[in-house]
């Protein structure tokens, strides 16, 4: 991946917050089209140490120039902040990043889903009262959630936004995806998928940004309604 040129999001974000058709762009009331201030170069260096892993160079260069967080796909991207002296994202979901384990390889190229294989649901009429099935109601859950949000799946990713309904969007930190954004889709069982642009080669940062924002402007200079259009799903 290469470093990328943000100078002109700032400027695209300010007519996009002036238009008229701003407030109808999905997401929009929460970010408000407002970037967060840029990090500087001795802040970023900072967060590298301490998450010992050097970030991917479009968003290394997104943090550096055009701001630390904000204005993004659905409801805005998770800032970068220093609490308590670590720097961590804040959002809904931002604490899905582990990070103590973004230097961890994040080992997928495919898509996969924790939930294949597991039963079925059970079924109210295999027992004989709702007491039993309530039981084994909430033994299945239990052992479903413990298979499918097991923390070790996600290691390597960064969360970077939530599009509603928990579903969310990474960028691969390490491992053999370095760079790619990744839909974590588990809270649907719909597991993880690699984002892709029309074409179906993998979305960096820089392209799953941009066709966001290019997205936004189409829609408030068209009319063209778009809840969410930083990829296009797998096939």
């Amino acid at each position: 991946m290469t470093r990328s040129d943000w100078s002109d999001v700032r400027e695209r974000l300010a007519r996009l917050a002036a238009a008229p058709g701003a407030p109808d762009v999905f997401g929009s009331s929460t970010h408000r089209w407002q970037l967060e201030p840029p990090l500087s170069a001795e802040e970023l260096a900072e967060a590298e140490t301490q998450l010992q892993v050097e970030l991917p160079s479009e968003y290394r260069s997104f943090l550096l120039e055009a701001g630390r967080g904000g204005a993004g796909p659905t409801y805005g991207l998770f800032p970068m902040r220093r609490l308590d002296g670590r720097w961590q994202w804040e959002g809904d979901g931002a604490d899905l990043t582990d990070r103590d384990t973004l230097n961890l390889a994040f080992p997928h190229l495919e898509a996969f889903n924790p939930a294949d294989g597991l039963p079925d649901p059970p079924d109210e009429e295999d027992y004989d009262s709702p007491e039993e099935f309530n039981d084994a109601e909430d033994a299945y859950w239990e052992q479903h959630d413990a298979v499918v949000f097991k923390p070790e799946h996600s290691v390597g990713l960064l969360y970077l936004c939530h599009l509603g309904c928990a579903l969310r969007e990474a960028l691969v930190v390490s491992g053999p995806a370095r760079g790619q954004m990744w839909a974590d889709d588990t809270a649907d069982d719909g597991g993880f998928r690699p984002l892709r642009n029309d074409d179906g080669t993998t979305l960096g940062f820089d392209r799953w940004y941009r066709r966001w924002l290019e997205a936004a402007e189409g829609q408030v200079s068209h009319g063209v309604h778009v809840e969410h259009a930083t990829a296009t799903p797998e096939q």
